[in-house]
């Protein structure tokens, strides 16, 4: 099922032809959140307007200086992949305009998931749309309606309030996870609780990290 409405661009050259600057793409196994453990390809964007400063992918904030690759490329990397999934993520993929790139990965017949914290507008085919807002640079309000996981990076009882809050606006059934931060010890404890107290929610692990998976 697509999220969006499909632009149509004037040909399918057209659309093979749009480039975007490409941080890394690659054949792998999704780590966290809702679909941890699946089979993916990933593509990471470059270019970012949050900056959260426990990212474990600073490369990819700068738009400058990363790979050009075309829409036609990055089609026949995930297709000589095999994989059924792919994820868009980033740096902030919202950055970009990514109906092109979705239309032409759904000619495959895989399934396209986004990991975005939803400051710029919503574009492109989509089947999953994690929403992992921030509390300085805040979602736009139009992505809500269309959010089936919400995943809440924790650091403090802050990140917890922030996570309500969002997840308020999430449509009913929306996967409700909240995740740890890497480098935050402090934060398991304090997730374990507030989930045995919350049940609606759930605790996404950055297993690729435990794994030493790419």
């Amino acid at each position: 099922m697509n999220k969006q409405p499909v632009a149509l661009m004037s040909d399918e050259k057209e659309i093979l032809d749009v480039e975007y600057p490409i941080v890394e793409h690659f054949n792998t196994i999704q780590g966290e959140g809702a679909h941890s453990g699946r089979a993916s390809y990933f593509i990471r964007t470059a270019g970012c307007d949050v900056n959260c400063w426990w990212c474990d992918v600073k490369e990819s904030w700068e738009e400058e200086g990363h790979p050009v690759m075309k829409v036609s490329e990055l089609v026949e990397v995930v297709k000589e992949s095999g994989a059924p999934f792919v994820v868009i993520t980033g740096g902030e993929p919202l950055m970009h305009d990514l109906f092109p790139l979705t239309k032409a990965l759904h000619s495959l017949g895989v399934q396209i998931h986004i990991e975005t914290s939803g400051s710029s507008p919503l574009t492109g085919e989509l089947d999953w749309i994690t929403l992992s807002p921030k509390r300085f640079k805040k979602p736009t309000e139009e992505i809500f309606e269309f959010v089936d996981e919400l995943k809440v990076v924790v650091l403090t009882n802050k990140d917890l309030a922030w996570a309500e809050e969002n997840a308020a606006k999430c449509p009913e059934g929306t996967t409700l996870l909240l995740q740890p931060e890497w480098d935050t010890p402090k934060s398991i404890p304090l997730i374990v609780e507030y989930v045995k107290e919350h049940p609606e929610w759930g605790i996404s692990l950055q297993t690729h990290k435990f794994l030493k998976v790419p």
